[in-house]
């Protein structure tokens, strides 16, 4: 993880955080020995996100299914 001194971090601001995302974070460092650490943040996905499937058939195909399921009687 490289270390930037303030002055270069404030001076580079947009460079830090494209350096940041691609190498996993960057350390900052104040003249009185305080660090920061700057990290990219985890996004958070839906797990409801997923990729969908093709099934090889259209949209009047589905409609038929439902509608064909809609209009069965079932003998219970």
């Amino acid at each position: 993880m490289r270390e930037y001194s303030f002055t270069e971090a404030r001076q580079h601001f947009a460079a830090i955080l494209e350096e940041a995302s691609k190498e996993g974070g960057v350390c900052i460092k104040k003249r009185n020995g305080e660090a920061f650490f700057i990290k990219p943040a985890v996004q958070k996905k839906s797990p409801l996100d997923i990729e969908g499937v093709s099934l090889g058939i259209g949209v009047s195909e589905i409609t038929d299914f439902i509608r064909e399921g809609r209009e069965r009687e079932y003998g219970y």
